[in-house]
């Protein structure tokens, strides 16, 4: 299924000959952009706001996050990086730096323990 999507993108981005201006450092610059128009349609919300979006609030919503993962997607593709792959290292990774018996109900960051 990411394979499929990934396809999908290189087609869309390469028909509109767009890999001219998808180097690592733009690519990594519009995630940041996308997931701060994502935040934005959070701001100023309570938390309970937040858990419940009004219809238009979460189609926007939806809209940012696929921007977000769109631009990942490209940004992982064009340096080498299985996402999914990354993604199963890090779970791992953080795992071992946030065992259960430290971290259940915690908030704080593993450096942080005691």
């Amino acid at each position: 299924m990411l394979k499929k999507l990934l396809g999908e993108i290189r087609k869309f981005n390469e028909e509109r000959d767009w890999a001219q201006y998808h180097s690592p450092k733009n690519l990594a610059t519009s995630v940041l952009i996308e997931a701060a128009e994502l935040a934005e349609i959070f701001q100023w919300r309570t938390e309970e706001e937040s858990r419940n979006l009004e219809d238009t609030a979460m189609k926007a919503a939806e809209e940012e996050i696929a921007d977000v993962f769109i631009y990942l997607l490209n940004l992982a593709d064009k340096l080498g990086i299985d996402p999914v792959e990354a993604s199963h290292r890090k779970i791992l990774m953080n795992a071992g730096k946030y065992p259960v018996s430290s971290s259940r109900g915690n908030r704080l960051k593993y450096t942080e323990f005691r």
